[in-house]
């Protein structure tokens, strides 16, 4: 591998680490069409409940779909990027603590309340180079692990 193309890997994987946080902040911030701009135009979302929603229309429609009281935290770790410069994608993976909460509850100086179920999660993204940039193709995200602190499960 020459030193130019090991900028350029060390580069990409960078963007398509980017694209997770981007999408998580997006969500966070309810910006579902900033969201929808991070995939391809038909690029893929398979939600943690096995729906999928085919291209940007498709997810805009479903985030907006959301209580506009919901209020959510992703913490976005553990990624990982395996770039393939000649085919111009990249296979990345993370795991995401989802933690949730309501609007309409009180802030006070140590936060919002948190509900009592919290989830971490897994997202698999195939990425794609394209010329506005690196892009999500083909992303899945399902939850591998439950907290529930309110007694109910």
């Amino acid at each position: 591998m020459t030193l130019n193309d090991a900028l350029q890997r060390m580069l990409d994987e960078n963007d398509c680490r980017a694209l997770a946080v981007a999408a998580a902040d997006a969500i966070d911030g309810r910006d579902f069409q900033a969201l929808a701009r991070l995939f391809e135009p038909d690029g893929v979302l398979v939600r943690p409940d096995g729906v999928e929603l085919k291209g940007h229309a498709a997810i805009l429609a479903a985030y907006a779909t959301r209580s506009p009281d919901r209020l959510t935290r992703h913490l976005v770790c553990n990624q990982y990027v395996a770039v393939d410069l000649a085919a111009g994608t990249a296979q990345a993976a993370c795991t995401v603590l989802l933690w949730s909460g309501r609007h309409s509850d009180a802030a006070t100086p140590r936060g919002r309340p948190a509900d009592p179920v919290q989830q971490v999660g897994e997202i698999r993204d195939l990425c794609a180079r394209t010329p506005q940039g690196w892009r999500i193709r083909r992303r899945e995200a399902w939850f591998t692990l439950v907290q529930d602190r309110s007694g109910t499960a």
